[in-house]
């Protein structure tokens, strides 16, 4: 078997599944990590991408961040970070949630300003207020779209939050950091092995939520909003 027998053999070694070095705690670590950062970009990019949408205003805001995340790497922001904030926890949640933002401020955007205008005039026409037709006809059809900017930030955070286990932090992560400086590539490669599962997982069971919040068609807001009203 050779190299992949040496990988199940350490999946298999129970040294590999207790203690503060054994999977479970590094992924409760890694898990953690990338939640907190989830949930500090969602609380920040999706509120300001659905208000600059409703308003069709912040386009340009949008096109920025979108470039920025892509041109900015995560680990040079991580460096960045270290050097103003030191070591801690704070440098990685600063880097992973710079990289979480662009996709879900951009999708949340889009998603509300392109919503058809038809409609939106059709919500004021049954006398609804900016902020009904925002909650009843605006986000149930952008909700998909934000959803998959979630879903993409998500998935980026969760493969890139090994990058804490370079300043110090836990996560799994740390079989990647550790096991190069002592040049044992089968916990490389199963740290990277568990890394990439786990973001799969992430991908599936987001794409999961994005399937079951799209509306049964782009009509179907707005007739749900006319039952409600």
């Amino acid at each position: 078997m050779g190299f992949l027998g040496d990988v199940v053999d350490w999946f298999t070694s129970g040294d590999h599944w207790h203690g503060l070095n054994g999977l479970p705690h590094r992924v409760g670590e890694h898990v953690v990590l990338s939640l907190v950062a989830i949930g500090i970009a969602v609380v920040i990019a999706v509120p300001v991408g659905i208000t600059l949408g409703h308003l069709r205003r912040g386009g340009t805001v949008s096109a920025v961040v979108a470039t920025l995340g892509r041109a900015v790497p995560s680990f040079a922001l991580l460096v960045l970070a270290l050097k103003i904030f030191g070591l801690g926890v704070t440098p990685t949640y600063i880097a992973l949630v710079a990289l979480g933002l662009p996709p879900m401020l951009v999708n949340a955007y889009v998603g509300v300003a392109e919503v058809d205008t038809e409609l939106r005039d059709a919500a004021r026409g049954m006398g609804m207020t900016g902020w009904q037709s925002l909650r009843r006809v605006e986000l149930p059809l952008a909700l998909p779209l934000v959803m998959g900017g979630i879903r993409t930030g998500a998935v980026q955070v969760v493969a890139t939050a090994t990058l804490a286990a370079y300043i110090g932090e836990g996560g799994l992560g740390r079989y990647i950091v550790d096991g190069q400086s002592v040049q044992d590539n089968v916990t490389v490669f199963a740290g990277a092995l568990v890394v990439a599962l786990l973001s799969v997982a992430t991908e599936l069971g987001l794409g999961a939520v994005q399937r079951a919040v799209t509306p049964r068609g782009r009509d179907a807001a707005l007739a749900d909003a006319v039952a409600a009203h």
